[in-house]
């Protein structure tokens, strides 16, 4: 049986790849990996994470565009830099920015 890892990083924080010049903000977090074989073989072996840690889903943005990225924890970083994620899909799941962490909708509402 694995053992389940505590997520390192939460919903709505700012996180950058550690290898990839991409950041973006977190949405989801899946205990172990959670996607599909083909998608895990599509990654180079040398760099292919282990499937047993959290991976995150990423409102992602880059310098040409924004997109959605799934991403192991080993390859993640925080992102200090405090500028906001312009990831069009950022205001439709969080409600603003505060320290540097983008508050969720739903905690709004309670």
């Amino acid at each position: 049986m694995m053992k389940l890892r505590t997520a390192k990083y939460r919903i709505g924080q700012v996180v950058r790849h550690r290898v990839y010049p991409f950041r973006g903000v977190v949405f989801d977090v899946d205990p172990t990996f959670s996607n599909t074989e083909e998608w895990w073989e599509a990654i180079p072996e040398d760099v292919r994470p282990k499937k047993d840690q959290p991976f995150y889903h990423l409102f992602a943005e880059n310098s040409e565009t924004e997109y959605i990225a799934y991403v192991s924890e080993q390859n993640l970083l925080p992102d200090d830099t405090g500028e906001p994620v312009r990831h069009p899909q950022v205001a439709e799941v969080f409600d603003g920015i505060e320290d540097g962490v983008y508050m969720s909708r739903e905690e709004r509402c309670h």
